[in-house]
């Protein structure tokens, strides 16, 4: 995917707020690219421009074939349904793709398995722990057969042992199905734990500040990485 010279303001009484101007940025097709950024200063305003909810005033997003269709959200808050169980806030995304009841609770199941809550489903979101609903969102964005997958900080409102547990489940999900991923988060390690590629950004009008290119196996990074840790310190400066 290319982001090429996307530029958005906003007015706000009366006053233009210029939250991206002339911003570029390539994104190879089946990555995760993390953008980490101060807040306010326009992330959450690109994803959507990517996820075509907000409309650019200038500039393009042109998709890689495989990227172009349906997109997968992932946010902050799970999202769910509460009247729902567990397997039917999954099977409700694949009603439009799949005629069969039987193919969808089929297909949602084995989403729901895949990130540890198979003994859960029949359970509605309210009886789930905060993490196992943000795991059950988790399965959801997967189950959806969107083209390209956008990340608002998924994990933020996690404590540290529980974050790290659901980014193994959403790496675990992704390496099954490499999706082109932008992920939006202020947590370095996190991005740094995830992402082929890592975005540091200004204040708004959004620009790139640094860009880093991550070349070790998701599946071997640690917190304690020494490489990790010193492109973490290098952020800060």
């Amino acid at each position: 995917m290319i982001i090429s010279n996307i530029s958005k303001t906003y007015s706000v009484e009366g006053q233009k707020i210029d939250v991206l101007k002339d911003f570029s940025l390539t994104i190879p097709s089946g990555t995760i690219t993390a953008l980490v950024g101060p807040s306010g200063c326009g992330k959450t305003t690109l994803l959507n421009i990517v996820g075509n909810i907000v409309e650019a005033d200038s500039g393009s997003v042109v998709k890689s074939e495989s990227e172009e269709g349906p997109v997968s959200y992932l946010f902050q808050e799970p999202r769910l349904l509460p009247w729902f169980s567990v397997l039917t806030n999954v099977e409700l995304v694949l009603r439009p793709f799949y005629e069969s009841h039987k193919q969808r609770l089929d297909v949602a199941m084995k989403f729901i398995k895949m990130v540890g809550l198979g003994e859960y489903a029949k359970l509605k979101p309210e009886q789930l722990s905060g993490g196992m609903r943000q795991r059950v969102a988790i399965a959801r964005s997967f189950a959806y057969p969107g083209h390209l997958m956008l990340l608002d900080e998924p994990f933020q409102s996690l404590d540290y042992s529980l974050r790290w547990q659901l980014v193994h489940s959403f790496l675990n999900l992704w390496y099954n199905d490499k999706r082109t991923t932008l992920y939006v988060t202020h947590d370095i390690q996190e991005a740094l734990l995830m992402a082929d590629q890592v975005v540091k950004l200004s204040k708004r009008p959004m620009k790139i500040v640094a860009t880093h290119q991550i070349e070790s196996h998701k599946r071997t990074r640690k917190p304690s990485d020494e490489k990790l840790i010193a492109l973490q310190a290098a952020f800060y400066n």
